[in-house]
This record gives structure tokens, sequence and C-alpha cells, in this order.
């Protein structure tokens, strides 16, 4: 388990302002033990809070040509065909997961390949579970293709709290199976498009775990 780098500076700064808070509550008024007990342990659990929401653990990178891994920790939200009509513009199956502030928000692929394409699209902060929050949310679409053709769309949805999506891919980038490819801050969720023939593994509001939880198994 480490700290991921989306987090260490907000948290290095935290601890800064949170040690002087307490230290200049010290000073001002030092008879006062229950405020400053009070505030010390506030202080405590939000910098924890924020602690394990930038947990990154260690991933084993799995390396099955058949099998589609979740891209994210979190709770499937949605299973249903549907139409992907910005890049693919065909009939998809789609498995969405939802990542709650208490997840680990590490974004990784579904499955071995190249980026074919990435976009970032400003939007809207509806909450994630939101109908439309798929196509109005700030989002971004990637697609990449496995080496025997086959082409996932993954798409990163901001969410009510999650205003800030950060990706390390763009065309052409080679990933590997549960290799890290972006980060969602405080919320959000993460849509993926599989083929129609694709076994869907995974039942509703089941827990998944980014990188570790097989969604779908692909047609050979």
């Amino acid at each position: 388990m480490t700290i991921h780098k989306e987090g260490r500076s907000l948290l290095f700064w935290m601890l800064i302002i949170l040690t002087a808070l307490n230290y200049g509550l010290y000073q001002w008024i030092p008879e006062q033990d229950l405020i400053l007990n009070l505030v010390l342990l506030v202080s405590i659990a939000l910098y924890l809070i924020v602690l394990q929401f930038f947990r990154n653990p260690f991933v084993t990178l799995p390396n099955e040509d058949d099998l589609v891994y979740a891209p994210a920790e979190g709770k499937v939200v949605v299973i249903e065909e549907t139409i992907e009509d910005e890049y693919l513009k065909d009939r998809r199956k789609q498995v969405s997961i939802f990542m709650s502030p208490f997840n680990v928000h590490v974004n990784r692929s579904p499955i071995t390949g190249i980026v074919e394409f990435f976009k970032y699209h400003p939007g809207k902060y509806l909450v994630a579970w939101h109908p439309k929050s798929s196509t109005e949310n700030e989002r971004t679409t990637m697609v990449i293709r496995h080496a025997n053709g086959v082409k996932l769309v993954v798409r990163q949805i901001a969410g009510a709290l999650a205003r800030r999506i950060k990706w390390y891919v763009k065309d052409g980038s080679v990933l590997p199976q549960g290799g890290e490819y972006g980060f969602i801050k405080f919320g959000s969720r993460v849509d993926i498009y599989l083929p129609l023939d694709a076994e869907i593994l995974v039942t509703m509001n089941q827990k998944t775990k980014g990188g570790k939880t097989p969604i779908a198994r692909l047609k050979k």
C-alpha cells in the first residue's frame, strides 16, 4: 500500500495547516482542554479520511486475454445494452461502477492494448448515478484496442464531489491489463462498453476491485 501521487501535495499541506491550527489554539486557549481535544480529534479524523482516499494498493497485473477486469473499485450500478454513440457508434453491453469517497480511486485498464482514441469533455457535475451523467458530466473517453482486434470504450465520469479527473495516457499509449491510466478525486463513476457477445461475470450491486475483479469474458 502506498499513497497515490495525486494526494501527496494535498496531504502535506493538510498536515502543515492542521498542525499549525492545533498549535495556535494551544497557545491561544491553553486552559480549554475540552476544545483543544475536540479540535485535535476532528483534525486527526479528517486527515485519516483524506489519507485513506488516496491509498494506492499494490495490484499484481493479470494477463488473461479472454477476461475483462474491473477498471475501478466500487459497486456495479448499471448492466444494460445501450448504444455507444461517441466513437464506436454501435450497440454495446454497458457495465458501470460507482466509486464512493471511501473507495480506491485509481482507474485501471481492463485489457492489454493500445489506446486508439482518447478525449476529455468538460461538463456538468450531476450525481454519478444520474442517467445523464454519462453524456453531460465532465468525463473522458478512452478506446483501447486489443491485439486480437477487440475494442473497449472506458469512460471516466466526474460526480457531484469529483471535480478533477486525471489521466496519464494519450492516443497510441500502450497499456497492460490492470495498468493504471487515471484517477478521479472524491467520488465518481467509470463506464465500460463491451461487445454484445461478451459474457458478463458480475451482478448488480456487486463490489469490485480495480484490476482484480473479472467483470466479463470475451468471446474467443
